[in-house]
């Protein structure tokens, strides 16, 4: 029933807007690829050890949409592939716009 023209990936919130990502660390590079499926697949060289990968993503992410990076925050996710990430003060339009989606 949902109209909304955004990807299944995005979720609006009133602050920013929320991204839905599978994560693969310890990749030959750090990229932002395509969706598949309700998630963003995002590449990082980091290894999951001591919360490397989840910063490359947060730093990787704040870099692309060209923010602070104390405005991307790790929402859910922490152990996992499988990340929510928010991103604070920005719009769908700008974040999609800025990722290429």
């Amino acid at each position: 029933m949902s109209d909304t023209p955004w990807p299944a990936f995005l979720t609006v919130q009133p602050d920013g807007v929320t991204l839905a990502i599978k994560l693969r660390p310890r990749a030959s590079k750090n990229e932002i690829g395509t969706p598949h499926g309700s998630e963003l697949r995002i590449w990082v060289t980091a290894p999951p050890v001591d919360a490397a990968a989840n910063e490359a993503l947060i730093r990787l992410l704040a870099d692309k949409l060209d923010c602070p990076r104390s405005k991307v925050a790790l929402v859910r996710g922490h152990t996992a592939r499988h990340k929510i990430v928010k991103i604070y003060e920005v719009t769908a339009v700008g974040v999609l716009k800025k990722l290429g989606a």
